[in-house]
């Protein structure tokens, strides 16, 4: 029977009557009654007091087997066992034939009761068994002694490996059950991870985006801009022309950047020469478009990854759009250096300069250059800064440790870049 008392998970014993077990035990109990019955019927018991004793014993029995269908109190099944064993004990102060039924008494006691109720009570019951026989007859013989002795083992055994049968199958079930309910949830957790990296992949490949419009196409249909106003305020037709080729040039990289963008291609200026090659030609660029005055120092560089490349690049193509666009300046020194376990960009321009702390100043001061420069270094564990002062020229700093890659690089590789 259930049970309150945690200790015991075993003892659905009043419940574990249910079922086939039940079924076959009451078949044992009411042949053995028969059985008894009839010996002492045999034996010279009057048929009423045979019948009576038949008829309660079993009725006892039944109704306790009703009972346990609809309650599994523990203790009033004890009681029920207790009541059926003083039973059977009148029945065997009548007549020796109903030890019979210490057989069932046996398989009940280990289905009922704990263990150390049950082992007191099987002893009891052995005693009468033993005990009968000499008090009726005044004889008895080993064979009274060691038959109910392996019969009484045989019983208890028989229920309590039952009953652990059964607890391992509730045991079993509960396992399955939490297994089942473990995998829904990882599942579930699968579910959401998958939808959280879709989202994360989406919102990485939405700034990706806008970092690479901005740090190329924008500037070249800026610079177009730009061109287009001083080639319409000129009146030299060379001049005009001039500006007519570098629009066209600009328009022809902006559209070769805006088709890797989609693509999520290397930068062109990339795709065939080293990073110091690239700023070569951007600042020879600058010049043949500005006037100002460029300088490169670059050092031999250790083999880096595309990432850190493609970001000091974008760094650099930032830095002097807004040279260009805002700075005034005459001269710009970039320096590509080698600082150990780090290389270093430095581009330093004499411009007018702006205040830093102001986010609203135009330029990499507080514009979105900046913060897009800044978040694509810092996910490469590198940074960035600046140094400015109005009327005091620029000076920007970026850096990038050696060997190291970005995380959306390194998705890209497994295959999992959305």
């Amino acid at each position: 029977m259930p049970s309150t008392d945690r200790s015991a998970p075993r003892v659905r014993t009043w419940a574990g009557l249910i079922g086939s077990v039940r079924i076959g035990q009451a078949a044992i109990t009411l042949v053995l009654a028969v059985i008894g019955s009839w010996r002492a019927a045999l034996d010279g018991v009057p048929l009423p007091w045979v019948l009576a004793i038949g008829l309660v014993f079993l009725g006892w029995y039944g109704g306790g087997l009703r009972l346990s269908e609809r309650t599994d109190d523990r203790r009033l099944a004890t009681g029920w066992l207790l009541g059926l064993t003083l039973i059977w004990c009148g029945a065997v102060a009548v007549s020796p034939e109903y030890v019979w039924l210490a057989f069932p008494l046996w398989l009940l006691a280990g289905f009922v009761m704990r263990m150390r109720w049950a082992i007191p009570l099987s002893i009891l019951i052995l005693v009468v068994v033993v005990a009968a026989p000499p008090l009726h007859t005044g004889t008895t013989s080993y064979a009274n002694v060691i038959g109910p002795l392996v019969g009484g083992v045989f019983a208890l055994g028989i229920s309590r490996g039952y009953l652990e049968l059964v607890r391992d199958a509730r045991e079993r079930r509960r396992l399955i059950a939490s297994l089942v309910q473990a995998h829904e949830e990882m599942a579930s957790l699968q579910d959401e991870l998958a939808r959280t990296q879709r989202e994360s992949g989406a919102s990485a490949e939405r700034t990706r985006v806008s970092r690479d419009i901005h740090d190329t196409v924008a500037q070249s249909v800026s610079s177009i801009g730009m061109l287009a106003r001083s080639a319409r305020e000129s009146e030299s037709d060379a001049v005009r022309t001039r500006a007519l080729e570098q629009i066209a040039a600009l328009a022809a990289e902006g559209l070769a950047d805006a088709r890797r963008i989609v693509d999520d291609l290397m930068p062109a200026e990339l795709e065939s020469t080293a990073l110091g090659d690239a700023l070569g030609r951007m600042l020879q660029r600058l010049t043949d478009e500005t006037g100002i005055a460029t300088t490169l120092h670059a050092d031999d560089l250790p083999a880096l990854g595309l990432d850190a490349e493609v970001a000091l690049l974008r760094t650099a193509q930032s830095a002097l759009a807004n040279v260009r666009s805002h700075s005034g300046a005459a001269r710009v020194v970039v320096t590509l250096a080698d600082a150990g376990d780090a290389v270093r960009l430095d581009i330093v321009d004499d411009g007018r300069g702006f205040d830093p702390a102001g986010l609203d100043a135009p330029g990499l001061g507080g514009g979105y250059g900046l913060r897009a420069t800044r978040a694509r270094l810092r996910e490469l564990g590198g940074g960035l800064d600046v140094e400015s002062a109005p009327g005091d020229g620029t000076a920007l700093s970026a850096h990038v440790p050696q060997g190291r890659r970005a995380p959306r690089a390194d998705a890209e590789q497994d295959g999992s870049h959305p």
